[in-house]
């Protein structure tokens, strides 16, 4: 039986598949791009917010501090900084007491439609901790970096980056999970409890 494998490892083929690669996961199209990232990213535990424009940004993001009690939410971006203080909104700009914070909120590299996943790097000045060690993670992302799959996700890093990729590059698909313990689903248990995506249809 191993000859037999190994003969037919041997025998030079032509690739049955040559197409496989641009040949889409989901042949289903009808659905909007926002609506599908919507879907699938709550049917992983995602909380999905739709804001028409920075002022219903804000507005929402009051409602969740009031909501959850979220006193101690930290930014860290350039972009996401500005947009805060645009509003007179609280957070923590430096790493003071980064042990206690609450929340993190971070831009992201892309919107995962097929999955419902957010591609996030190391390439901003968020970096790595602020997307993994709050309790709560809040994605601030524009409909123009919604994509269809991870390839398209992946081309528009390397658009923006060239060949200096970041080191870290990772898929958040809704909020960090384990079964290991008696079988039994715990969230939270390796990274953020709760991770929102505040949708924004213009973010500069």
């Amino acid at each position: 039986m191993l000859k037999k494998i190994r003969h037919a490892l041997l025998q030079k083929r032509e690739h049955p598949f040559p197409n496989f690669e641009e040949t889409p996961l989901y042949q289903d199209e009808k659905t909007p791009i926002d609506v599908l990232f919507a879907q699938q990213f709550t049917a992983v535990a995602g909380k999905f917010v739709y804001c028409e424009d920075e002022i219903q940004l804000i507005e929402n993001l009051l409602l969740l501090a009031e909501k959850e009690k979220l006193r101690k939410m930290y930014a860290w971006e350039p972009s996401i900084q500005q947009l805060l203080d645009k509003y007179e909104f609280p957070y923590f700009r430096t790493d003071k007491d980064f042990i206690q914070t609450e929340a993190g909120i971070t831009t992201c590299e892309a919107l995962i439609a097929r999955s419902g996943s957010i591609l996030v790097s190391n390439g901003n000045t968020a970096g790595r901790r602020l997307s993994i060690f709050p309790h709560t993670h809040i994605v601030v992302a524009h409909s123009a970096q919604l994509m269809m799959d991870i390839k398209d996700g992946l081309d528009l890093m390397r658009q923006r980056y060239g060949s200096n990729l970041p080191s870290m590059i990772s898929f958040v698909t809704g909020p960090s999970r384990t079964a290991d313990i008696e079988k039994t689903l715990v969230l939270g248990a390796h990274g953020p409890k709760e991770v929102y995506v505040f949708l924004l249809e213009s973010f500069h």
